[in-house]
């Protein structure tokens, strides 16, 4: 399908759309930069050179850009080992080159090799974590940093651990901003304000954070939140202040073993959280446009190169933001943009306004977001897929639930993959029998791990029978398979057999 082209003729449906993900990207970037024990602006810049460079350069309509919190423990770590920030700002540089190297050899391709039961299941489980993650957040427990996806958290605790301390620090104003402003958002999606014109583009979210900020003032003393349960974005009172919250990578660390094998790292970690987001994104995107993946990571490489020249942690595509864009209602990569133009203006113009929002109103925002990609007709469509698609499904969302969104992607894929493979294994041969007439009936390709069934079938022959083995369904044979059935073909005689070979040829060894 065509490409969309940012225009200001969907102005109506993309500032709006920008406008929430810049809500949901605001506390993430800072979240993800407070556990990469990097400066919290390093987290902003990400976001802002995601929205905006990415989001020029990128060929997706839909996806956004910014900090990772699959990256976090590498980028801790990386900043303590290098030992110097401006350092490890070398190997998010030169993580940007590798990329630009992976989309000249055209590793984009790497995307398309993803099961679909896989994604949707990673999909699913996100909106699970986010659920999981966001409640201690609506109900006050801001102890854990906005944006951790990982089981085992930076606290001490874990996922499920976290709601026992709920009540230790249970926060009366949080819970109640937090049910309001879940209030407000799904009544702005009832059908009653959709009737409204005026309020059509108006989105729920920025309504949530104008109620919820609003009622927090006027909230009694005892009940108003304080300082830890709201953003905190730097704030900056000169413009020299401001320049000074950008830092700049040392030249002298570009021939480091360390700081090269670290942008190594980065540059494959973030291409591949990038071509998981690209693939799952695409599938819900409503307009089912297909993202050039080559492009995408010759984008993400600018965007990690122009991040690192000045102070910005390494950047992916990122699920969250992404998902937040396309539920917005986006139509064109404009939505992007704007959400990273939004970042810089109210990180240099009303940064003590921003810091007024309460942590509760963001995660109703993100809650419901959530909620859209795990919703139970989702499980629903899955099981009536059958168990080849649903069990890869529900293993890739526990995997991802009980480690962390990398790492439990990549065993989701591997078990899935092998499942995939296993019960593809079923149902390569069928065997009819009338009298003594017995047809083998190849009903796709046949590999060497469909032997167990090739021999089983081979088995089923008697002292007599004339049979008939059809591979003309099959566009390869394995060719330990095809010598097989050559041998047995060979000694029919001294059994009392006649067998005939219909579409198993030679030719058929090899892949075409």
């Amino acid at each position: 399908m065509k490409q969309t082209t940012p225009s200001l003729k969907y102005l109506k449906q993309d500032l709006p759309a920008g406008f929430v993900v810049f809500l949901v990207a605001l506390p993430l970037c800072l979240g993800v930069a407070l556990a990469s024990g990097a400066p919290l602006f390093a987290g902003v810049i990400a976001g802002i050179v995601g929205g905006i460079v990415v989001g020029i350069l990128s060929g997706s309509q839909i996806g956004v850009s910014g900090p990772a919190a699959g990256l976090t423990v590498i980028v801790l770590t990386a900043i303590q080992e290098i030992g110097s920030f401006p350092g490890f700002l070398m190997a998010v540089v030169l993580a940007g080159i590798f990329q630009i190297l992976f989309s000249i050899l055209k590793a984009g391709k790497i995307a398309f090799y993803f099961p679909s039961s896989v994604i949707k299941g990673m999909l699913a489980a996100i909106g699970i974590i986010i659920i999981m993650k966001q409640i201690p957040h609506l109900l006050g427990l801001d102890k854990d940093f906005e944006g951790d996806f990982a089981f085992f958290q930076s606290d001490g605790e874990n996922t499920f651990s976290e709601f026992l301390k709920i009540f230790d620090f249970f926060t009366a104003g949080a819970v109640i901003i937090g049910l309001f402003s879940v209030a407000i958002i799904l009544f702005w999606e009832s059908k009653f304000i959709k009737k409204i014109e005026s309020l059509k583009f108006v989105p729920g979210a920025l309504v949530a954070v104008l109620g919820g900020t609003i009622l927090n003032i006027f909230l009694p003393e005892n009940l108003v939140l304080q300082s830890e349960h709201l953003v905190s974005l730097p704030v900056s009172n000169t413009l020299s202040e401001f320049k000074n919250l950008f830092t700049f990578p040392d030249v002298s660390y570009i021939s480091n073993k360390l700081v090269i094998k670290t942008g190594f790292v980065l540059a494959a970690i973030a291409s591949l959280e990038t071509l998981l987001c690209v693939e799952a994104t695409d599938k819900i995107d409503p307009e089912k446009r297909i993202t050039p993946t080559n492009r995408e990571l010759f984008a993400q490489g600018v965007g990690n190169i122009c991040s690192g020249l000045i102070g910005g942690l390494p950047l992916t595509q990122v699920v969250v933001r992404s998902s937040a864009n396309i539920q917005s209602g986006n139509k064109t990569k404009l939505s992007a943009i704007i959400h990273g133009v939004i970042l810089l203006l109210s990180a240099i113009f009303i940064p003590t306004l921003l810091n007024k929002i309460p942590l509760a109103t963001l995660a109703a925002i993100l809650i419901l977001v959530g909620y859209k990609l795990t919703k139970i007709s989702i499980f629903k469509q899955m099981k009536e897929a059958g168990n080849s698609q649903f069990v890869p499904f529900v293993i890739t969302i526990l995997a991802i639930v009980f480690t962390d969104l990398l790492t439990g992607v990549v065993v989701g894929l591997f078990v899935g993959i092998a499942f995939i493979l296993i019960y593809d294994f079923k149902g390569a041969v069928s065997t009819y029998r009338e009298n003594n007439n017995l047809l083998i009936f190849f009903n796709k390709d046949i590999y060497f791990f469909n032997r167990a069934e090739v021999m089983s079938a081979l088995e089923k022959i008697e002292e007599g029978d004339v049979v008939f083995i059809n591979g003309n369904t099959a566009d390869f044979i394995d060719q330990d398979i095809f010598i097989t059935l050559q041998e047995f073909a060979e000694n029919a005689k001294e059994r009392n057999l006649i067998i005939t070979l219909d579409g198993i040829s030679p030719n058929k060894q090899q892949l075409t």
